[in-house]
Formats: structure tokens, C-alpha cells, sequence
């Protein structure tokens, strides 16, 4: 996530001036009882999200098929602090924040406990873990290398900390900052990839999207172009090695330029419902008599923190005195289309664009060699195999995606999702006006190396417009044979959706609350949600940390969700994606016939048949089980033949083939 992410500092920062203005202590968790369960696919009607009363923390919520088992409110150092990205290390969920991070020890979902709260302001701390070690990216000005709360305010200092923390964390509740390593334009997400050929190191892709440093700050830092500077710092990520047994050794061992030939992609224009906010805003504040001005492609209300010092140099000019008159307003608003067009000066290239200069987030998958980049105006797919020199194997751009933001592969790497953060995650793209294909995913199928297009999936509630809602983080859940994913969509809440049929993805269950505030956009909802041994966990921004376990449905059986739950992770990031593996059991062999059942793979007859022969195995031991289910393995196998769904048949097969070898 970022708020309003711009390819350069000095544009950013005249942009925000240019642009009208836009606590408590842990509390203990609470447990929502367990819904009765609803085994139909049909979604509730009228939908119980819209229309949720609006609060910080007493706003009304809506579930379906989900439980809620804790709302844990943030330590009070931490209260009214953005909240940001998730990591998880064996009873640990790692909480981002923009005032350093949070550890829970969700041991106890239904009641999370703070470990540690280590106050080291920075923007955004996203985090990661890898065995002993904690990295959290700074990206923002005012970060300290000592962690100090005071900020830095010189435009040069050697106190500024623009990069990667590195947190030795072994004792936990104590975690001890071993090392730094300084990037040219921080770190606004980092991607750890653990290469399962090299125990020795780990790699950290660095995707920093601010400006570029002074070089008198961090020599080597190049603002200039590639064409002009081959050195530039634009236009490529860093790799950081680290060794694991020396990781104050850090350090960038290259900076691959994975953007290199791309062009800018095809943009769209605005809503109709956001032209028309605009035409409004804009004529009310000609009617107040503030100032209007065209820059970055369209016409905007002005800040008074520009147009002040502006009015006050006309009045100093003509040697006057007191507030500024109508002709010195007059004045200005002459003056400003050439003030306007001096700072923000058109392109004199008539060619193609360059395309992004940076991505947003990378997501590894070591399993299968290849990473996911969202980066900014193009989706990519890149060859991981070599850590130290990824290489871009494929790029895909639409013109109905703003700021490609986020990846998620499905489990056996044949699909890709990436998010559209449009809007730059501070705006309402959720409403019922908005089209479905803004601010969602798309489903991309992975074929010789190249993504084709399958379909869009978005959030199917509208929300109002004092709600932040566009596509967000998310991860895998472990159901076996299927791709079913949660998925943060800030106020619009949580979103689990099944997207197996790339080409026709569907909700199955969800979460939401109503806005922070009913009469202004306020800053709240999901950052990001992840599954993690058995339950989700989500950052929200304002309220702290939420956890839920997923409900059985007209959509999940019991039998799917224990399969699930038999998946443990040592520890996870969502940006480094595991290959989920299930070990043998009865559940996991039952999903897959409760799915047989669900897709009429097999006749209604021999699904009662397996049933029953699995529960008669099930009340063996020994021998005689071993023997069962061999037989009913050989069975099995054999129905593939005259199935529909014979991939299907032959998963079962194959669990009950392992599991009659335990």
C-alpha cells in the first residue's frame, strides 16, 4: 500500500501542496459465537454489508461464513497509528506500523496477547522473518537509524534511515537491530526469497518507490535517467544478500533492471461519478473565492499553502501592506497558468513514455523459479532461479488497471492474481457507480511462460464514499485440489473467493464493518488479511488486530477445512509464497470426495460406497486398515476412467494410496 504513489519526490511533494487538505491500551479479545451453519450457496440478500452503522470501535459489522474469534485493539504507543503488513514465526503474527511494529502471540486465537511493541518510527515498516531474523522497510523521511521518535529535518543527514532494518529476534519479546542496509529510494516493500540451493544466505528484493536521495547522503545515489546516467537509481529493484550467520554483513550485491524497453501502458480517465465530485468541488470553491489551477493532467482546487506566499509576494511587490486586495487576486489568477506550467512542465519526448521506474511488491515462489512483480503500470512474471539476477520472462499491462499492486500464485503455479491499488488505496473505489473491472484483481492463466487474461474479480458489495475499498494483500488458503483465497479490501473489509474457475471467480464468505466516520473518509479497514495455521489474521489500520476461522458452507465442506488445518507452517511470508503440501489423513481423503460430490465427478451410489469404506478403514488399525484402504485405492483408480472429473478421482487415489502406506 501507499497513499498517493507518484514516480518522483519533487512531483509528489508539489502535488501535496498544490492539493486541498484531505488510543488505547490492549483491551482483551472477544469471541463471536458460532453462527449456525448455512450449507447454501446463495449469497444473504439484501447483502448485510451496505448500509453497516459507522464508528472507530463500535461500528456494526456483517459475516457470512465466517467466525470472528478476536478484535485485539492496538498497544496505546500504537493507538491512531497506521497499521500496516503482516509476518508470521511460529506462535507469532508480526504487525507493521508506521510507529515501528507489534508481535502477538496468537497461541490462543480467540485471545492474542502483545509480546513485544518496539517503537522505530518509520514509513511504512512492512515486515518479513526468516528463521532468526526480522526485516522492516523505511522508505519516509523522517525514519532513524536509532529509532528515535524526533525524525530528521535536514534535507541531508547521515542519522536518516531510508532502507532495510534487519532485527535479530531470536529472543523475541528482546529483538535487537543487527544491521541496516541504505537503499537510494527506501524501501516501500521488501520480498525475502529464501533459494533452496543456498542454506548459507537469504536474498531480500527491495522495491523502493520514493524519490531518489541526494548523493551527498548516499553516494552512488543518481537521479538522472538511464539514457543519461547509466548509474541511474530509476528503473530497476535492489538485491540484498544475507548471510545468516553474519547478518550485520548485509548488503546490496545488485540492482537488475527488470523494466528495461517497457513503455508507458494505456490509462484510463475517470468515473463519471468522479468527474462529476470534481466539477462539484470545484465550482464550490470558485464560489468561496479560492483558487483554481491546471497541473498533472486536469484542473484542481489549490491549497491555500501555495497560493499565501504567492498573494503575499504580489502585495510586497507593489510595496503594499495588510491582506492582499481584489486586483492582487486578480493578479493571480492571471499569473497561475504560467506558474503552473513552470513547475509542472510538459514532456518535450513526442515518443512513447517510459514505462514504471520501480514496482510496488514482488511475490516469490521458490517451489516453481518465478516471482510475480506488480510494478505500477505492468504486470510481470520473472525467472528467479539465479537470486542475484532475477529476469523478466513476461509483461502485461490493462488499461483498465491504475497501479498494479500486489501477486498471489496459486498453488501449483499454472495462475497469477495481481491487485489494481487504484486510487493508491486512500480513495472510494467500491461504490456502486464504480466500474467492477477498476480497482479489482485480474486472473491471469500462466502458458509457456506467457500470462493470458482470464477474468476480473472485485469486491461484489458496494460501499459508501467515506470508504477507502480497492483490491489489496491477501494469500492462499491450503484447501486442497482448489484455489481459495482471503483477500483485504481496506473498509470494504475482508473477501474470501474461490477463483479455481479462473475465468469465473466467486465469493464464498466475508467480513465487513461499517466506515470509521459516516461524514468524512476516515483511515481504517483491512490492510491485509493472510491465512496462517488455521485461521485468518488481519492488520486493520486503525482498530488493531483481527482474527477468524472460516465456517463450513454450501461452499466448504467440514472435511475440506480439517484437510486445511492439517498444513503448518514453520513461518510465513505472504510475499514469499510455500508450496502447500498436504500430509496423508481421512479428512484430506474426504475433501476430495465431498468435492466429487460437489462437481458430480462420481454417481451419487459409489460416493455413499467410498464413504462408508473410508469409515470402516477409519475404525481399523494396523493390518487390517492398511488393507482396506488399498483396496479401496485400487477402486478408485479405477473409477477415473468413466469420471468427468477424473483429475479429481486420481487426487483421492493418490491420498489413499499414502495414506494406507502411514
Amino acid at each position: 500500500m501507499g497513499f498517493l504513489h507518484q514516480p518522483s519526490l519533487r512531483t509528489l511533494s508539489l502535488a501535496a501542496a498544490l492539493l486541498s487538505a484531505a488510543a488505547c491500551a490492549p483491551v482483551p479479545a472477544t469471541m463471536t459465537p458460532a453462527p449456525a451453519v448455512d450449507m447454501s450457496t446463495t449469497p444473504p440478500s439484501p447483502d448485510p454489508r451496505i448500509g453497516l452503522r459507522a464508528g472507530l470501535h463500535d461500528a456494526a459489522e456483517a459475516a457470512w461464513n465466517l467466525r470472528v474469534l478476536s478484535r485485539s485493539r492496538p498497544p496505546e504507543r500504537f493507538a491512531g497509528v497506521t497499521n500496516s503488513d503482516l509476518a508470521f514465526t511460529g506462535n507469532y503474527a508480526i504487525q507493521g506500523n508506521y510507529n515501528g511494529y507489534q508481535v502477538w502471540d496468537i497461541s490462543n486465537p480467540a485471545n492474542p496477547r502483545v509480546a513485544t511493541a518496539f517503537y522505530c518510527p518509520a514509513s511504512q515498516s512492512d515486515v518479513s522473518v526468516y528463521k532468526n531474523l526480522l526485516f522492516v522497510s523505511g522508505e519516509g523521511l523522517t525514519g532513524r537509524l536509532d529509532c528515535g521518535g524526533q525524525g530528521v529535518a535536514a534535507p541531508v543527514s547521515a542519522e536518516r534511515l531510508r532502507g532495510l532494518r534487519i532485527f535479530d529476534i531470536t529472543d523475541i519479546r528482546n529483538p535487537r537491530n543487527v544491521g541496516n542496509v541504505q537503499t537510494c529510494r527506501g524501501s516501500h516493500t521488501h520480498t525475502v526469497l529464501a533459494d533452496p540451493r543456498d542454506t548459507e544466505n537469504v536474498y531480500v528484493y527491495v522495491s523502493g518507490s520514493s524519490g531518489i536521495r541526494s548523493p551527498e547522503e548516499l553516494p552512488g545515489c543518481v537521479a538522472a535517467p538511464p539514457s543519461v546516467d547509466p548509474n541511474s537509481a530509476l528503473f530497476r529493484i535492489e538485491v540484498i544478500k544475507v548471510p545468516l550467520a553474519n547478518p550485520e554483513r548485509a548488503a546490496i550485491v545488485s540492482s537488475p533492471r527488470i523494466f528495461t524497453d517497457l513503455v508507458a501502458p494505456p490509462r484510463h480517465g475517470d468515473t463519471p461519478g468522479d468527474i462529476a465530485a470534481q466539477q462539484a468541488e470545484l465550482a464550490a470553491a470558485r464560489a468561496r473565492g479560492e483558487f483554481t489551477g491546471t497541473f498533472l493532467g486536469r484542473e484542481r482546487v489549490l491549497s491555500s499553502r501555495v497560493t499565501a506566499p504567492l498573494l503575499d509576494s504580489i502585495v510586497r511587490a507593489r510595496n503594499g501592506r495588510g491582506n492582499p486586495t481584489g486586483a492582487d487576486s486578480a493578479a493571480l489568477r492571471s499569473a497561475l497558468p504560467r506558474i503552473l506550467a513552470t513547475m509542472f512542465p510538459p514532456s518535450e519526448n513526442t515518443g512513447p513514455q517510459p514505462g514504471p521506474t520501480q514496482c510496488h511488491d514482488i511475490t516469490v515462489y521458490p517451489a516453481i523459479g518465478l516471482a510475480g512483480g506488480a510494478c505500477e503500470g505492468y504486470g510481470l512474471l520473472l525467472d528467479i532461479r539465479n537470486p542475484e539476477n532475477p529476469v523478466r520472462i513476461a509483461a502485461v499491462a490493462d488499461s483498465n488497471f491504475s497501479y498494479w499492486h500486489s501477486a498471489t500464485f496459486n498453488n501449483d503455479g499454472t495462475k497469477v492474481l495481481f491487485s489494481d491499488e487504484w486510487g493508491g488505496g486512500g480513495q472510494p473505489k467500491c461504490r456502486a457507480t464504480d466500474p467492477k473491472e477498476w480497482g479489482a484483481n485480474a486472473i491471469f492463466a500462466i502458458v509457456n511462460g506467457r500470462m493470458e487474461f482470464q477474468s476480473y474479480y472485485k469486491l461484489p458489495a458496494a460501499q459508501t464514499q467515506y470508504e477507502n475499498c480497492v483490491a489489496h494483500n491477501g494469500s492462499l488458503i491450503p484447501i486442497p485440489g482448489r484455489d481459495v483465497m482471503v483477500q483485504a479490501w481496506y473498509q470494504g473489509g475482508i473477501s474470501v473467493f474461490d477463483w479455481t474457475d479462473a475465468r469465473n471467480p466467486v465469493e464464498i464468505a466475508f467480513h465487513d464493518r461499517g466506515p470509521v466516520d459516516s461524514t468524512q473518509m476516515g483511515n481504517g479497514g483491512s490492510w491485509s488479511v493472510y491465512w496462517y495455521n488455521g485461521v485468518l489474521v488481519s492488520s486493520e489500520i486503525s482498530r488493531g488486530l483481527d482474527i477468524f476461522q472460516l465456517q463450513p458452507s454450501g461452499f466448504l465442506s467440514q472435511n475440506e477445512l480439517d484437510a486445511s488445518r492439517t498444513v503448518r507452517l514453520e513461518y510465513f511470508n505472504p510475499q514469499g509464497q510455500p508450496r502447500f503440501t498436504w500430509p496423508p489423513s481421512f479428512a484430506l481423503a474426504r475433501a476430495y470426495v465431498d468435492q466429487l460430490e460437489r462437481s458430480r465427478g462420481l454417481p451419487a451410489t459409489r460416493i455413499a460406497a467410498v464413504r462408508q469404506a473410508l469409515q470402516g478403514a477409519e475404525s481399523m488399525s494396523g493390518a487390517g486398515r492398511r488393507t482396506a484402504l488399498t483396496q479401496l485405492q485400487a477402486q478408485v483408480s479405477g473409477d477415473a476412467a468413466g469420471s468427468s472429473d477424473a483429475a479429481k478421482v486420481r487426487m483421492l487415489s493418490a491420498a489413499l494410496r499414502d495414506l494406507a502406506a502411514m
